[in-house]
């Protein structure tokens, strides 16, 4: 183990431990990243307040006690320092170790809302389902956007076409959602049913995993068992590419990449070209880059990749595994190369939440909170049908999220612009916009780029909430509030806090 240096404040590493972060002086934290660990983005990369940053190649073991950190792993710990702000060391880490690539991701991610069939479906997708779900978001007031069609749309994994019993016609099908206004992408994964002739053929050219023996891998994940396509062997990816490009001659606009994840795969499996299990995750990140519309969930050293990230599928809970979760999280993405992010489906993407919810289990100020959060962000992302779960209330409270949405767009679009150009984060933390301030550990308002700043509430039962407002002259509305650099406490009238800098 080795010492590195005095601590001032640290983040980074796995975005899902954004709510554990920073860490200051006086605390005690260990993380094992030698295999990203999480069901999200990991970077081989912490970041300092005082303009240092700690980077590796691959995953590390790291500890944090009380002003020292000690780290040690299979590849150089490169400790640099002297960017003598948070925001100078992202800037010089990004150039040195992660520079963006040439962002081709579609700005309609950030120009409407995104919609996913997954919770109002689940497994069952069907063709007159599907077109139901859509129309129902025109009726009830909400724009067109990109529609994601989930898992169960195929007859199963590596026959990725439509099955043709409950899609009859899928071409025509896309046809009426292009002509509604929407995009169409498909959920994908990087596996293979077992005993199917996909299966087969394969395993005959040698395109899976497989064991030291030369047996296919089989391995457990979510959905049951699968073989998984060696991401390594080149023909394996033109493979897989040639059915999408398939769907895409149908009118398929792109594609959600999902599972994946690191802890899926065996180290030591056989594979064309040498791997680890991080690497083989961040393969299917590198292969979802090549469609204009992606969207990845769990990835590992992305950081400036063309890629639409979203947080891992969040409870329908007030903690740090649901909407307590949101803010931390996404700030991790921007301070870690990841700005195109996505706080998850409104609600929680945990299908069986929802399935609980009918038993009087849902809440739907936490929904609309959700909302707000989220309204906020990068990109939004619906999938329970909102129409469907709240009362006319409830449901008017997320249209008003939705118009101040609209009405700071300009703005956001502009640092999406900015993102796209210079790698910079688009929700940035305060200590990132202003440092020096005392803002180092606030983790629940953040920037969209320099000039607004957003504070929704994130807790049951509550109506104002203290907002930490910099140097400064700031807009709220129509009124006009001079600080000193202090806290305040606003209140929420309609729809999320937002201040504009002037």
């Amino acid at each position: 183990m080795q010492n590195f240096w005095k601590m001032s404040f640290w983040y980074g590493g796995a975005v899902y431990e954004g709510y554990r972060q920073p860490v200051g002086a006086e605390d005690t934290v260990e993380w094992d990243y030698r295999e990203n660990p999480t069901a999200n983005q990991m970077m081989p990369f912490f970041i300092s307040t005082k303009g240092r940053y700690i980077w590796s190649e691959e995953g590390f073991q790291i500890q944090f006690h009380r002003g020292e950190i000690r780290a040690e792993g299979r590849s150089e710990i490169l400790l640099k320092g002297g960017f003598r702000t948070l925001r100078g060391a992202y800037l010089e880490a990004m150039k040195q170790h992660f520079p963006f690539h040439d962002i081709k991701l579609s700005k309609r991610f950030f120009e409407a809302p995104v919609y996913n069939t997954w919770i109002e479906l689940t497994f069952y997708q069907e063709q007159e389902k599907v077109l139901e779900y859509a129309r129902g978001i025109l009726k009830h007031g909400l724009p067109a956007g990109i529609l994601m069609i989930d898992d169960g749309w195929s007859p199963y994994y590596g026959k990725w076409q439509f099955r043709k019993d409950n899609f009859a016609d899928a071409k025509g099908m896309i046809k009426q959602l292009h002509d509604m206004g929407f995009q169409v992408m498909l959920w994908l994964c990087p596996f293979i049913t077992p005993d199917t002739v996909e299966y087969r053929e394969t395993r005959d050219k040698h395109f899976l995993i497989e064991t030291p023996e030369g047996k296919p891998r089989i391995l457990e994940w979510w959905n049951g068992y699968s073989a998984a396509l060696d991401l390594t062997n080149p023909e394996a990816l033109q493979w897989l590419k040639a059915q999408l490009d398939d769907l895409q001659e149908l009118g398929i606009d792109g594609f959600k990449f999902d599972a994946g994840d690191s802890l899926y795969y065996t180290e030591g499996d056989k594979l064309h070209k040498k791997a680890t299990t991080d690497e083989l995750s961040r393969l299917w990140a590198a292969f979802g880059e090549q469609y204009a519309f992606n969207e990845l969930r769990v990835c590992f050293k992305t950081g400036g990749y063309s890629l639409m990230q979203r947080l891992c599928d969040k409870h329908h809970t007030w903690d740090e595994k649901g909407v307590g979760g949101l803010m931390t999280g996404m700030l991790l993405q921007g301070l870690t190369g990841h700005p195109f992010g996505s706080p998850d489906m409104i609600g929680g993407g945990e299908y069986l939440n929802f399935q609980e919810c009918t038993n009087g289990k849902f809440d739907a100020e936490l929904f609309v909170r959700y909302c707000e959060i989220a309204a906020l962000m990068p990109v939004m992302q619906f999938s329970a049908a909102p129409w469907r779960i709240l009362g006319k209330e409830d449901y008017q409270k997320v249209l008003t999220a939705m118009q101040v949405r609209g009405k700071y767009l300009p703005i956001l679009l502009e640092v999406v612009q900015q993102a796209y150009e210079t790698g910079e984060p688009i929700v940035r933390h305060m200590e990132y916009v202003f440092p020096g301030q005392g803002m180092e550990r606030i983790m629940n308002q953040f920037m969209i780029g320099d000039r607004l700043l957003a504070a929704p509430i994130h807790e049951k039962g509550v109506t104002a909430r203290e907002v930490w407002i910099p140097k400064g002259k700031w807009k709220l509305g129509e009124e006009v509030l001079e600080s000193s650099g202090e806290k305040v406490v606003l209140e929420q009238k309609a729809g999320p806090l937002v201040l504009e800098r002037i």
